[in-house]
């Protein structure tokens, strides 16, 4: 039976240049390495998207790790989050046409973009705003034509790791950096979730939290949720 934590991504940094971690973002992750070598946590692989803010946060995990031998990372795109960028870009248009509620909301997002520039400790930076709910709610509906990937095309994507063999190093853990909605389509597939109630769950999700499951047999088992034991402190503790 495989351990699989699944780590997310550390704070990254501002709407502009999100797919980089924060100064805390890096952080995070080196307190989550040390943590792990603590606890003489030894992964026999360990995995990531290919977004730099995952693989940054195994670099500083690794870094952490100190003298304990971290495994060679392995890049698969299947673990990379949506992207959002894209969405705003062919989505928010149209939503601009149909939704004055929206179009407000989404004017006054780039009014504070424009405004707080590249202040990481902006709120602007640092919470999901109603837009953003708005925005994604549409994209999981499919209520709007889309050139990118659609829900159930990224669902299954992420759910079909779980018969990459990857996992097959029986009772040894494995790391995978990853970011919020895979971690939650997975512990979706431990608790037979499979709907838009996953969103619930990327959004409680910390930065640079880790989940543990294990498999066997493609049998997902959820054993901890959201962890941040190395996170002291409150203002360690970030969900975006």
């Amino acid at each position: 039976m495989s351990s699989i934590y699944l780590i997310r991504h550390g704070q990254a940094g501002t709407r502009d240049a999100y797919d980089s971690l924060s100064p805390l973002g890096r952080r995070q992750a080196r307190l989550l390495g040390q943590y792990f070598a603590s606890q003489s946590i030894k992964f026999a692989a360990a995995y990531s998207g290919e977004l730099s803010r995952q693989r940054q946060t195994a670099q500083e995990v690794r870094v952490g790790y100190g003298t304990f031998e971290f495994p060679e990372l392995t890049i698969d795109s299947g673990w990379n989050e949506f992207d959002l960028n894209r969405m705003y870009q062919e989505l928010a248009p149209r939503l601009c046409e149909r939704d004055a509620d929206f179009r407000r909301e989404y004017e006054f997002l780039q009014q504070r973009i424009h405004a707080d520039g590249g202040e990481y400790g902006s709120s602007v930076h640092r919470r999901w705003l109603p837009c953003d709910t708005t925005l994604v709610n549409a994209w999981i509906d499919g209520t709007l034509a889309y050139g990118g990937e659609t829900w159930e095309e990224f669902r299954r994507r992420v759910g079909a790791r779980r018969a990459s063999g990857h996992f097959a190093h029986a009772e040894e853990k494995i790391a995978v950096f990853t970011s919020a909605t895979p971690i939650a389509i997975w512990v979706g597939l431990a608790l037979d979730i499979d709907d838009g109630r996953l969103m619930k769950l990327a959004g409680v999700l910390h930065n640079a939290s880790f989940s543990m499951l294990r498999l066997r047999n493609n049998d997902l088992r959820l054993f901890n949720f959201n962890a941040t034991p190395h996170l002291a402190s409150p203002e360690l503790r970030t969900f975006r």
